[in-house]
């Protein structure tokens, strides 16, 4: 939410020199097959597995509570003393996504899973949990995306990157490091029994485009990509970095194969989109959609929520408090968070509840104008607006996920 081995090959614009395109030239002996699922015809509807690889205080505030708060101290607790890592999700959580409906998961994890650095507070033992994971996903029909959420350094400053406050992600050997890092989930989860389940590998989540080099990322986009390449014909998911997501239009289209876009969207992060009326973010929501028709590769919007607050318990980070009751940042307070805190949208009033239902639906609507969407999170310790489980059971997410209630939903494509 943050370099054993060093790559040989010399360096381009601070990345690693690619060799692999086009890739059909480079690896004739494999030749071009389609991913094992039909992207661009037919929808993504998923969810992430947020919270379980890569700790965020908001979703398992229980975890941290006994330290203080400390985002590194309850690392080893959660492995070593109570094991409730291993257990946050079971195969029943599976079996309740896809009654759901939905055919896919993104499953965030971090570079420390897979490579980690001397030094490195973070508890080892991930991969047979995700090797589990990806065995539960397959038998009831799910894909998986493999989603490195953290890279060396940390690709944004934020605490699910593994590393808060500080972007280093490309000083030193941390580029490089990420490129094997990817290489080796390729070489674990794109080519074996796993590779009907896992059918795309997301190089990086969302790096911090504006305080990064871009040129760097986009050569990283490449590296990665040829990384896959050197086992595996599974898709490849690059992000918008928070650049336009049409800005990168262009960029790995002719000779790249089964690349897609993810891009993230919320509207909780900003004092503006927080004083928007109920209506007005049904409408950006739908604005947001259409801005990605035209986008030349398979676009998802891989993260996004019901939340229309960021009155969440450390949803910033811990201690921070809430843009909402002017407590982070400064700003102006908007309103009470009363049961947004902490609890269950079983809480809402009707009108709240219809509100919730109609941004829902807005945003499943306007996403698949594209090719689909992750919701962010399946489960969580009681985070109102952010746990699709809970959503479900309270009727806010619809069943069928075709269907519609039309509460509120006045805005039209």
């Amino acid at each position: 939410m943050h370099l054993k081995s060093h790559l040989l090959a010399a360096s381009l614009v601070g990345g690693v020199q690619s060799s692999f395109l086009p890739w059909n030239q480079a690896r004739g002996d494999l030749g071009t097959r389609a991913p094992t699922f039909d992207y661009g015809k037919a929808k993504v509807r998923g969810v992430n597995l947020g919270g379980w690889f890569v700790l965020e205080p908001w979703i398992t505030p229980s975890f941290f509570e006994p330290f203080g708060g400390s985002v590194y101290k309850p690392l080893a607790a959660r492995f070593n003393n109570n094991n409730k890592k291993s257990t946050f999700y079971s195969q029943e959580d599976f079996q309740q996504i896809a009654a759901a409906g939905l055919n896919h998961v993104r499953i965030p994890i971090g570079y420390w899973a897979i490579r980690p650095l001397p030094g490195d507070p973070y508890v080892q033992g991930q991969l047979k949990h995700l090797n589990n994971a990806i065995n539960w996903a397959g038998n009831v029909g799910l894909k998986v995306w493999i989603d490195l959420h953290g890279a060396p350094g940390s690709q944004n400053g934020f605490d699910n990157s593994g590393k808060r406050d500080s972007i280093e992600w490309q000083q030193g050997d941390n580029v490089a490091h990420t490129v094997e890092t990817i290489r080796e989930l390729a070489q674990i989860y794109a080519r074996s029994q796993y590779g009907n389940a896992v059918t795309a590998i997301e190089l990086l989540n969302e790096p911090l485009g504006p305080n990064l080099d871009r040129g760097k990322i986009e050569q990283y986009w490449k590296d990665g990509w040829g990384a896959v390449r050197d086992f595996s014909d599974t898709g490849v998911v690059i992000g918008d970095a928070f650049f336009d997501t049409k800005s990168w239009n262009g960029v790995m289209t002719t000779g790249w194969d089964h690349v897609l876009m993810d891009t993230h969207h919320y509207q909780v992060f900003d004092v503006g989109q927080l004083q928007q009326s109920p209506q007005d973010h049904v409408n950006a929501a739908c604005s947001f959609g259409r801005s990605l028709v035209g986008v030349d590769k398979w676009t998802v919007v891989g993260e996004w929520s019901a939340a229309r607050t960021d009155c969440t318990k450390w949803l910033n980070g811990v201690g921070r408090g809430t843009r909402w009751e002017g407590t982070f940042s400064g700003g102006p307070r908007i309103g009470d968070c009363g049961n947004r805190i902490q609890g269950s949208a079983a809480s809402y009033s009707a009108e709240e509840k219809a509100n919730t239902r109609a941004f829902i639906e807005a945003q499943l609507d306007a996403y698949e104008l594209v090719d689909g969407w992750f919701f962010w999170t399946w489960k969580s310790q009681g985070s109102p607006d952010w746990e699709l489980r809970d959503l479900l059971a309270n009727g806010l997410f619809p069943q069928p996920i075709t269907s519609r209630e039309g509460m509120l939903f006045l805005a039209t494509f």
